[in-house]
């Protein structure tokens, strides 16, 4: 039978990386999740052969030039893969690094936006506040047949008789004098009398062409007017009415003006003022004279605006930019939180940077000064002064030019080299006087959507837009054309909230989002395209998204299933695989101890299975304990003072030292600002490590109390294939010794340096020790292809003659840790290195797997490894995020262990987390939220993770209560089974 009419993918004779010649089924149009350890080979499955095979396939479809590179792209090591769809890969990695790239160009909510608002948009004058319309025939009209029947009125074309402009390019040329208004019109009756005009008004006097003249001569200050009509209203009016509005504008440019003829205009123009606010009457020698304007302006202050059209609305397009910032939304400006990096400072303590010098020494006596003289208590710190006081400080006043006063006088004196040099140590980027962030022209800002700038719903998070547009109330016209716009608008929005990014501003650059956000949002914008019968290769959607919002990511991955898509999810969390259709579980264990489907089926059968390692945490036949007891405090703590940045609410925090501190929350809730943009930074400025105090932050103590301070985040260890697991542990450099110690090696004269892919002596010169060559696809992703020169061993051949115990550089390094402590055995400080790789769960890389290849969790473990292997290190402050990225529930168990080793050596250990296994196991835990965005940013619980699951007013107490606190009548529950999975 066929996978066609099975229904199903059929994968046979799989043997990418570590794959042992595997058999799988993924049924169509349902979610799979690929579970197992980390090096099973899930990614290999998932990734290298299924998306792999997809991807090829499509490419083989597209024009010659593509397929020129077909046969040079590789196909996966597998027998046959059978009814593979059109496939897509949705990756952990965030590689948006462009400075234009929001969440809403990425969502493409920023298109609907545009066209929405060119199509409903309200201009509003930026001078009086009303609203820009252009006039047409018709709607002056209206107005003329609102007035009382019987009204007379003429309509009028302005002649224009200003004298032309002189011609700068001649010199000694005079511009005409004023009484040329006469001539001019002498000039132009003519014409007007071959058109068949045969009246004008001459200020407030009618007569025909031949008596302009002479009556233009006794007032040569009058305006004079064309009469295309002269009308009185009536009900059958409007046919000619609109005829004569059309002649006239066509004569005069777009201007008309209807000029009524009333024995009492102040009280006329009183009642059309108060029955039209809008529009322009006032009165004139002729009686009351109202204008209107076919050109897009406003009707009262005769602003001209451009019309609302999508390019408009657009940052990237230099119609819609703002001319300062070029559509960035910021410059570089003096930045305060440099020129007053320590805010806890008093004026009298040198609070004021550049002043605190020598050089400007006096500029603070006059500071001091200035401030007796105003009131301003200088020994009062700087974030405790009154915002008055610090305003003086700042715009200066008599003799004292204030702090912007002081650099606005440096910018005059730049073309100096040390001027140039001590501005640079003051500027920041910060958001564009022009423009205020939005990125956008006036004209663009002033086009409102129910009182809102297309700038303010940038600035709004996606859960405050989703209410906003859910809202909205218009008119049945505008209702009409806006409709299927709000709807694809609504619907993006909504998916970005289900996948639990409802804190998102939709200005938010693309570039500072995690890999977890980015690929969740990639996700939200598949969802929103509606593509069908395609295959969607997800890699643990999971990550950075906090227990509670488990259930709508499911049911985002059901909806992308239900519109008749397959679903492949690289997953380890509980709730995801019970709502899956199938699961491939792979092991049993990592690198050459895994590659085979120890499971495959539904998850009841999972639960079931004895030989599955996944199915006996589930079921709870192994489990990560809890802690006997808690490591108690030391009375050492690094304290944060009024903590502001971003969503932070003044906080105040303290850390304990000593301990295992986990930072836990909803996404969104304030924890990488806590600790990445405002702890870490801080504590190094303090320790002298760094030179600027960070921003939103007045002080932190205990910082003298640790010998350093270490972010193991989950960035690259390398952005080069030439990086790898070797080479950032320091492995690399033992084995390199190892072969450059040779009897073959010494006679050749090769040294440890000719065993280096990254120095010119031993690396192939064809692909630069890269192992591969990129090709340019112009309109696709690059392609990596294998080096024809060196096969991908990235060395010469003299290099690769050179062997350690049967096997040259390039065969050791495609060594996995595990094989290569058997390999090296007897090889003390190399031995050493691997040995604490393995020991935290990485055994299964190769030493040469090039950085690039590797997740963000198994790059974090890399660096945990470096440190580890370290004999000295001791009292230093060690900060993860997410540690258990990418890890099954026998790798959480692993990294815990390594967690205990460096605890116990006298470091402190502070890790933002959402896992639960984690969690429960802290020593202390510090809560943030309640919510995520505007709605979090405050300290929700401090305290051990037993009481934290007895704190109802915390979403992460709620669900870690069954994994710390037993429940009543089930003691024998245990944490990760599947009913208390989150």
């Amino acid at each position: 039978m066929t996978a066609q009419a099975r229904d199903s993918i059929l994968v046979r004779g799989a043997r990418v990386h570590n794959l042992r010649n595997i058999t799988a089924e993924i049924p169509l149009n349902s979610l799979t999740v690929v579970t197992g350890v980390s090096g099973s080979g899930k990614s290999s499955l998932a990734f290298d052969t299924l998306y792999a095979e997809g991807q090829r396939r499509y490419i083989a479809s597209l024009s010659a030039y593509a397929r020129q590179f077909l046969d040079r792209i590789d196909r996966p090591d597998v027998d046959d893969i059978e009814g593979i769809c059109p496939a897509l890969a949705i990756r952990q990695k965030n590689h948006s690094r462009n400075p234009r790239s929001t969440v809403g160009t990425v969502t493409e909510i920023n298109d609907y936006l545009r066209l929405l608002f060119a199509r409903i948009g309200v201009t509003v004058c930026h001078g009086c506040g009303r609203v820009v319309k252009r006039d047409t025939p018709e709607t002056i009209a209206d107005f003329i047949l609102s007035l009382e029947e019987g009204q007379k009125f003429y309509v009028c074309a302005r002649l224009d008789l200003s004298p032309p402009l002189p011609d700068s390019g001649r010199r000694g040329k005079r511009a005409p004098a004023a009484g040329g208004r006469v001539e001019r019109l002498g000039m132009m009756l003519p014409g007007l009398q071959r058109q068949g005009f045969v009246r004008l008004l001459v200020g407030g006097e009618p007569t025909d062409p031949g008596g302009a003249v002479e009556a233009l001569g006794r007032n040569p200050s009058a305006e004079v007017r064309i009469v295309v009509d002269r009308l009185a209203v009536r009900e059958d009016l409007r046919p000619r009415l609109v005829d004569s509005l059309e002649v006239c504008g066509r004569e005069s440019g777009g201007r008309i003006e209807i000029v009524l003829l009333s024995e009492s205009p102040d009280e006329l123009v009183r009642r059309i003022v108060s029955a039209h606010p809008d529009l322009r009457a006032r009165r004139d020698e002729a009686g009351v004279l109202v204008l209107f304007s076919e050109a897009f302006e406003c009707q009262l202050c005769g602003i001209p605006y451009r019309e609302p059209e999508p390019r408009l609305f657009s940052f990237n397009n230099p119609f819609g930019a703002c001319p300062v910032c070029q559509g960035f939304g910021n410059t570089q400006t003096v930045d305060l939180d440099r020129v007053i990096p320590d805010r806890s400072l008093c004026l009298a303590e040198g609070a004021v940077h550049p002043w605190a010098r020598p050089r400007f020494r006096r500029l603070e006596t006059r500071m001091l000064q200035f401030a007796a003289a105003e009131g301003i208590d200088d020994r009062v710190p700087w974030r405790d002064l009154p915002e008055t006081a610090r305003e003086k400080i700042l715009r200066g006043g008599g003799r004292f030019p204030g702090v912007l006063g002081f650099f606005e006088y440096l910018e005059r004196k730049k073309y100096k080299v040390q001027v140039r040099i001590l501005l640079s140590r003051y500027r920041g980027y910060a958001p564009c006087l022009e423009c205020g962030g939005t990125r956008l022209t006036r004209e663009a800002r002033q086009v409102l959507l129910a009182g809102r700038s297309i700038g303010d719903i940038a600035k709004m998070t996606t859960a405050g837009a989703l209410t906003f547009f859910s809202g909205l109330e218009l008119d049945r016209e505008r209702a009409a054309v806006a409709e299927r716009l709000l709807g694809e608008i609504v619907r993006r929005l909504d998916l970005l909230v289900r996948v639990g990014l409802g804190y998102v501003t939709l200005d938010r650059l693309s570039s500072t989002l995690s890999g977890g956000e980015a690929q969740r949002i990639q996700l939200a914008t598949a969802l929103g395209s509606s593509l069908v019968g395609a295959l969607y290769v997800l890699d643990e959607p999971s990550i950075g998204l906090h227990p509670k919002d488990s259930r709508r990511l499911v049911e985002i991955l059901q909806g992308l299933k239900g519109l008749g898509n397959t679903v492949v999810v690289v997953e380890h969390d509980p709730e995801i695989m019970k709502s899956a259709d199938h699961i491939i579980d792979l092991g049993p264990r990592a690198g050459e101890h895994g590659g085979e489907v120890v499971f495959e089926g539904t998850y009841a059968r999972l639960l079931r299975d004895s030989k599955s390692l996944t199915g006996r945490y589930l079921r709870g036949e192994l489990k990560i304990p809890v802690p006997r007891s808690r490591r108690p405090k030391t009375g050492r703590a690094l304290t944060l003072r009024n903590a502001r940045l971003h969503n932070l609410r003044h906080l105040d925090v303290s850390i304990p030292l000593g301990m295992l501190v986990c930072v836990t929350g909803v996404s969104g809730s304030g924890k990488s600002t806590l600790v990445h943009d405002v702890l870490y930074p801080a504590v190094r400025q303090a320790r002298g490590e760094s030179g600027e105090f960070p921003g939103g932050v007045d002080a932190v103590e205990g910082a003298g109390q640790i010998a350093d301070i270490v972010m193991v985040d989950q960035s690259p260890i390398g952005r080069t294939p030439r990086s790898n697991p070797a080479t950032y542990t320091g492995a690399y450099d033992d084995i390199r010794r190892t072969f450059a110690a040779t009897a073959d090696a010494r006679s050749r004269g090769f040294g440890p340096g000719h065993f280096s892919f990254n120095l010119e002596t031993g690396r192939c010169p064809t692909c630069q020790g890269n192992g591969t060559v990129t090709v340019e696809m112009q309109f696709l992703a690059d392609v990596e292809l294998v080096c024809e020169d060196c096969g991908g061993k990235r060395f010469k051949p003299p290099v690769l003659e050179v062997r350690y115990k049967s096997k040259n550089i390039a065969e050791a390094l495609d060594l996995t840790v595990s094989e290569a402590l058997d390999f090296f055995a007897g090889r003390a400080p190399l031995v050493r290195k691997l040995r604490v790789l393995e020991e935290i769960g990485l055994g299964y890389l190769r030493l040469g797997q090039s950085a690039t290849t590797l997740s963000g969790g198994e790059a974090q473990r890399i660096k945990l490894a470096s440190f580890i292997s370290r004999a000295d290190t001791s009292n230093t402050l060690f900060v993860f995020d997410e540690p258990t990225t990418g890890l099954h529930f026998d790798d959480i168990r692993v990294l815990l262990a390594a967690f205990d080793r460096l605890l116990a050596a006298g470091n402190s250990l502070l890790v933002i987390e959402h896992n639960l296994e984690v969690i429960k196991t802290a020593d202390w835990v510090i809560d943030l939220g309640p919510e995520g965005g505007d709605a979090g940013g405050d300290i929700v619980f401090e305290g051990t993770p037993e009481a934290l699951g007895r704190f109802p007013g915390s979403h992460t107490g709620r669900i870690l209560r069954d994994y710390v606190v037993p429940r009543t009548g089930d003691p024998a529950s245990p944490p990760g089974a599947p009913e208390d999975a989150a």
